[in-house]
């Protein structure tokens, strides 16, 4: 018996960038991003609901290239596509853009610029690292949450077989653009929506962001533009250097303590149709998994309360009924997502996550009471017209 045993290395290096109006004559970022390669060959692939809401936008970006041509060559005109999970739910829309960079020409050098929020980039980066094997991707977000969290990882995908991202790559974009315009227009509740991600990754990573977040909740619900542009730049910048210095960017093990609260969040956006918003799982998947950790009692009742505090002050539901049906299978379906046994993320302490790799449902459902007892005094104190998320 003969055997022939390789090490390989990879190295990946990307840049998040922060900028507002990115498509303005006067901002030459996206340029100067792709300058190395100029002109560089380039398709755009646009969030439909961006689209609705930036009027003008397809105009701006074809002036902006026109603007710079000597730099940009455009490939062909904008692909539209839906946003939100309704882009991750079928096929076809995947399928579309694969189509465009076909016909195209795009090459493994040339650029898939896509603009919008997660589940659209989702669907543009498995299909640029499904075309080829790989065409370069450049992401720019334009939600919070795709601003802060999802939009500057490594990981894309869709939706199969009724499970979340089944089907999908880890490949690191060529660059990321958070242009803090598009967020003018966002709804209060996807305005909202996004923050959920921040409070995750301050729970299990930085005590002193979760204390900022208190402190500036009032401001950040208030849609306060500058306490929201700090709180998206802290947020990817801890979820960068968990993905740099982990150890795992490409999650071959079992651990993922950046999807604290995520394995309830997954199966109530299946179970709710996606009616509540990615962001507004997680604030449920959150309290769930704190009130776990206080029952337990590896959280002190003090920092429970801060927790759940925080997210009612940012006007998040902490209990939704689907909890009460079918969200056990959700902890099968992390674990297979996962790989190896299953591990969720608990916590000791605000800023101090660990892992475990067995879950007491009995505790779990008790943890569900009491958040639903929560749901009900929180709801019989709302001021006529305050519309509560969830």
């Amino acid at each position: 018996m003969k055997s022939i045993e390789q090490q390989i290395q990879v190295g990946f290096r990307y840049t998040v960038h922060f900028t507002t109006d990115v498509f303005a004559r006067s901002n030459p970022l996206l340029r100067d991003v792709l300058a190395q390669d100029a002109p560089a060959k380039v398709l755009f692939v646009v969030d439909r609901g961006v689209e609705i809401h930036h009027d003008g936008l397809s105009e701006e970006i074809e002036s902006y290239c026109l603007h710079f041509k000597d730099a940009l060559e455009v490939a062909g005109p904008a692909l539209i596509i839906p946003g939100g999970e309704e882009a991750k739910n079928h096929p076809r829309h995947l399928e579309a853009v694969q189509l465009a960079i076909h016909e195209a020409g795009l090459c493994r050098h040339s650029y898939l610029v896509a603009i919008g929020g997660g589940a659209a980039l989702d669907v543009a980066g498995y299909a640029a690292a499904t075309a080829h094997r790989g065409v370069r991707m450049i992401r720019i977000p334009t939600t919070v949450l795709a601003q802060g969290d999802s939009g500057v990882g490594v990981k894309n995908g869709i939706n199969a077989f009724g499970k979340k991202n089944y089907l999908g790559t880890f490949a690191p974009p060529f660059a990321v653009i958070n242009d803090f315009g598009f967020l003018r227009t966002l709804s209060d509740r996807d305005w909202r929506s996004g923050i959920a991600e921040a409070v995750k990754v301050a729970l299990i990573k930085d005590a002193g962001f979760f204390s900022l977040l208190e402190e500036r909740a009032g401001a950040l619900g208030g849609r306060d533009a500058r306490s929201m542009e700090e709180m998206i730049e802290r947020c990817a910048t801890l979820h960068l250097a968990h993905i740099a210095s982990s150890g795992d960017p490409f999650e071959l093990g079992a651990s993922r303590p950046l999807d604290f609260g995520h394995w309830a969040a997954h199966k109530l956006e299946q179970l709710t149709d996606h009616r509540l918003r990615h962001g507004e799982a997680v604030a449920i998947g959150i309290a769930l998994d704190s009130t776990y950790s206080y029952l337990c009692g590896f959280l002190a009742e003090k920092d429970w309360r801060r927790i759940t505090d925080l997210l009612l002050a940012l006007g998040f539901a902490v209990y939704t009924p689907e909890l009460n049906g079918g969200i056990f299978p959700g902890l099968d379906e992390f674990r297979e997502h996962l790989g190896g046994r299953l591990t969720i993320m608990l916590l000791r302490s605000i800023g101090d996550g660990f892992e475990v790799h067995e879950i007491d449902r009995e505790i779990v459902i008790r943890s569900i009471g009491i958040l639903k007892t929560i749901d009900e005094q929180e709801g019989a104190h709302v001021p006529v017209g305050r519309n509560r998320i969830g």
